[in-house]
């Protein structure tokens, strides 16, 4: 079992075009997310706008949560997460050009938000159920957390360069970003189909299955729930750049690290994740690994260095692949192919409520109580999360293996 990320890079083809498409398209994606999240800062200096682009970029998962994923499961998955990763490119292009005519301006950078994350609202539930569709199922718990490394690998080194990048001239980072998305696109395109699209027709029924299916198995929805809860209450991405500018008195330079940190530390866990899959005591891996979580972020909101917020953030993104890798494996084999867009969809809606939404509740607690009482607050209630879903879900906080043995047999419904 040590063996399964390594053989999965070395000798499936597909799997290695996958990861890479998934390396291009998160670099593309965290280098534009610098570069706005500092030109809105310094366009306006309120956090709560900052909190603002968080929830603008969630809105899409909401008003398109019943298609995005019955495209997913209806059409091919490879085109579908092509086209989604030009509509990036495109964007790119349109800031690229707006930063060199100076026509960034703060509603600019909310239609952008919106625009962006419309495209990631499609393309997130279709890459999640394509994974399943290239990999065997005996190496998908690997391959989970080895596809989640490439989100990582681009996180550690594409904030950093945005920020460099930034610092010379905004209209510098955009450029790269399209040409990324454009690779990224080649790439997808690439993939063998071995998708069977979904033949039932459009209905009501058939849009709410992903809902449906969630919620009559209680440990996925656990699962799911609480990933976003405690997200939602600690995430404190959307005012890295006042941390960065007016706690920890640095530059774009700095906030591309505070950017990265996370990832360094999901990204080693995550390596060792696909060598060493978690197999027993699954249930307590992830809980714990979301009160680490929260003591991190409390850890983070304290600190006036740098270094120490960066080595809290280290941690903290550790902890977070644990329970990701964790939550996406075991919601992939608990359901049915031809419904993997559309759970993925509702997935995807959980994921966007804890991360944009987060982001909004950030900055608007922020400007209510403050940045470094916000971030307190957020640390505090993942703790609380973490005991609360223990008494509502005792089968998951207790629950020893990834699979179910008649996994295989799961019908849709």
């Amino acid at each position: 079992m040590s063996t399964h990320g390594t053989l999965l890079l070395r000798h499936h083809r597909p799997f290695i075009f996958f990861w890479l498409a998934r390396v291009f398209t998160a670099s593309g994606f965290q280098m534009i997310t610098v570069a706005i999240g500092w030109q809105m800062y310094t366009l306006t200096g309120s956090v709560l706008d900052l909190g603002l682009v968080g929830l603008i970029e969630f809105l899409p998962k909401i008003l398109f949560i019943l298609i995005t994923g019955h495209v997913a499961d209806r059409f091919d998955r490879r085109k579908v997460a092509a086209l989604c990763q030009g509509a990036q490119g495109l964007i790119a292009m349109a800031l690229l050009i707006g930063s060199s005519t100076g026509g960034i301006s703060r509603e600019m950078i909310f239609a952008i938000a919106f625009l962006l994350g419309t495209a990631r609202a499609f393309e997130m539930p279709t890459t999640q159920a394509l994974l399943p569709n290239i990999v065997p199922p005996g190496l998908f718990p690997a391959a989970v957390a080895a596809s989640a490394s490439a989100m990582q690998s681009a996180t550690i080194i594409a904030p950093a360069l945005g920020g460099l990048l930034y610092a010379v001239d905004s209209a510098w980072v955009y450029g790269p970003a399209m040409v990324l998305y454009v690779i990224a696109l080649s790439l997808m395109l690439s993939l063998p189909s071995q998708q069977k699209p979904l033949k039932q027709k459009v209905s009501v029924e058939s849009l709410l299955a992903g809902f449906r299916f969630i919620r009559s198995r209680p440990e996925v929805f656990g699962a799911v729930s609480m990933d976003m809860v405690a997200v939602l209450l600690s995430g404190a991405t959307a005012l890295l750049p006042v941390f960065a500018k007016d706690i920890l008195l640095t530059g774009p330079w700095g906030l591309g690290l505070l950017r990265s940190a996370p990832a360094v530390g999901a990204l080693l866990m995550s390596i060792w994740l696909a060598r060493h899959p978690i197999e027993r005591r699954v249930g307590p891996v992830m809980f714990t690994s979301v009160a680490i979580f929260g003591v991190a972020t409390i850890g983070f909101g304290l600190s006036t260095s740098l270094w120490f917020s960066l080595a809290t953030l280290v941690v903290l993104g550790a902890a977070d692949m644990i329970s990701m890798v964790i939550r996406g494996a075991f919601v992939q084999l608990q359901t049915p192919d031809e419904m993997r867009g559309r759970v993925g969809a509702v997935n995807g809606l959980f994921i966007g409520a804890s991360n944009q939404l987060g982001d909004f509740r950030a900055g608007l607690t922020a400007s209510w109580f403050g940045t470094v009482p916000a971030v307190m607050i957020g640390g505090v209630g993942a703790l609380v999360v973490t005991g609360l879903w223990i008494k509502l879900f005792p089968a998951l906080a207790t629950r020893d293996h990834m699979r179910d043995p008649l996994v295989g047999d799961t019908k849709a419904p």
